[in-house]
């Protein structure tokens, strides 16, 4: 029962965070969004949210990995403040970039969320690797995410 509960927490948690980050792009994406000059390379809308429901499952997995690993605490502790770290950061840079419509800041944001994530990554690796390996197609989207928060934030 308790792998039970750590596993809803592990991935509700993710999952949430990002439900209500949600809440407050969906306002500003047919608003100030459409404003904007965007590249070409700029995705359709509706690819966002099933891409980070499936990133943020994936998360949520890796994390319930480590949480029940019996590892160093000292090790686990420094992955889960990375994870936990990059998780605020993720949280904030949807307020950053739609609701305080400042894309300078929001790319500020998301090379410091990009760092943090290859530490997670780093940290999670020596926990588990299957752990460490679920996170790369989120650093892999982020990666992508920081290139078009950056060339917004040139073209406007």
């Amino acid at each position: 029962m308790k792998k039970i509960i750590r596993f809803i927490v592990a991935v509700g948690l993710p999952l949430a965070i990002g439900s209500i980050a949600g809440l407050f792009t969906a306002s500003s994406v047919k608003g100030w969004f459409i404003t904007l000059n965007k590249p070409s390379f700029n995705p359709p809308g509706w690819l966002f949210a099933p891409v980070w429901t499936i990133l943020y499952i994936l998360m949520g997995i890796a994390f319930y990995m480590i949480w029940n690993k019996d590892e160093d605490t000292n090790l686990k502790r420094k992955a889960m403040l990375f994870y936990f770290a990059q998780l605020g950061l993720n949280f904030c840079w949807s307020f950053i970039f739609f609701y305080a419509k400042q894309p300078g800041w929001a790319l500020v944001d998301i090379i410091l969320l990009w760092i943090l994530i290859a530490g997670t990554i780093y940290w999670f690796s020596k926990i588990s690797k299957p752990a460490a390996w679920l996170l790369v197609p989120y650093i892999l989207w982020v990666s992508f995410a920081t290139v078009l928060n950056f060339a917004i934030w040139r073209l406007n």
